[in-house]
C-alpha cells in the first residue's frame, strides 16, 4: 500500500477554502483507488495562530512537517 502523509498549512484568505477543497478531492481518490492512502497532519498557523501566541508557528515550527 503506497501511504501518503501530507503536511496541510491553510494559511489565511483563500487558503483554508483551497486546502479543504483539495483534501476532499484526495480523500475521493484514496477510496477510488485500493492501495493509496493518504494521512493529514494539520498545522494551524497563520494570522489566528499569530494573535493567539504573537508567533507564526512554534519554536520547531519548521521542523515539524518534516516527517510528513
Amino acid at each position: 500500500m503506497a501511504k501518503h502523509r501530507i503536511a496541510v498549512i491553510p494559511g489565511d484568505g483563500v487558503g483554508p477554502e483551497v486546502i479543504r477543497e483539495g483534501i476532499k478531492v484526495l480523500t475521493t481518490v484514496q477510496r477510488r483507488m485500493s492501495g493509496l492512502s493518504f494521512e493529514f497532519g494539520y498545522f494551524p498557523w497563520g494570522c489566528d495562530y499569530y494573535l493567539k501566541t504573537g508567533r507564526l508557528m512554534p519554536e520547531d515550527g519548521l521542523e515539524q512537517p518534516e516527517r510528513f
